[in-house]
């Protein structure tokens, strides 16, 4: 095989290797943004509504972001490995191409993404307002240790 010949072939499989890793560091993003937002949420519910709320199920958004940074992790692995097999097999004049790693990224991404779906749907249902016991649950949240822009935030939608 002429050398230029080879050397295209190895720039494409290092850009096949980039592209899995911008492709990993963008599941480390949304799982991170996923764990964040989830804990975020669960803070504003507990300032609004004066109640913490404790979170039993095994599926929520911090164990679903924290799958998708998992994910990642094992991708950037795989793609490690799968880059330095076709250098191999590209030196040895053997290429044998694999899907492998295109299906169980596709079948793992898809079953993380089927299990987000109920937290696109999910409603808490409304907690009730008791009058008697309005006044309390205020005193309680002025108590209550809060981030600073947290409270600016609440604070703000009060005025109006």
């Amino acid at each position: 095989m002429p050398k230029i010949d080879r050397q295209r072939e190895h720039q494409a499989n290092e850009r096949t290797f980039l592209a899995w890793l911008r492709t990993s560091i963008a599941l480390i993003g949304f799982g991170f943004a996923i764990a964040r937002f989830g804990l975020f949420l669960r803070e504003l519910e507990s300032a609004v509504t004066g109640k913490n709320r404790v979170s039993n199920s095994f599926i929520n958004s911090q164990n679903l972001g924290l799958s998708l940074v998992i994910v990642a992790i094992v991708i950037i692995g795989l793609s490690v490995w799968h880059y330095n097999q076709v250098f191999r097999q590209i030196e040895s004049s053997d290429y044998q191409p694999s899907r492998l790693m295109v299906w169980l990224t596709a079948i793992v991404v898809t079953i993380l993404g089927l299990l987000s779906i109920p937290f696109v749907f999910w409603r808490q249902p409304p907690v009730p307002s008791n009058p008697s016991s309005s006044n309390s649950t205020a005193v309680d949240r002025e108590n209550r240790p809060l981030s600073y822009g947290l409270r600016r935030n609440i604070e703000r939608k009060n005025t109006f």
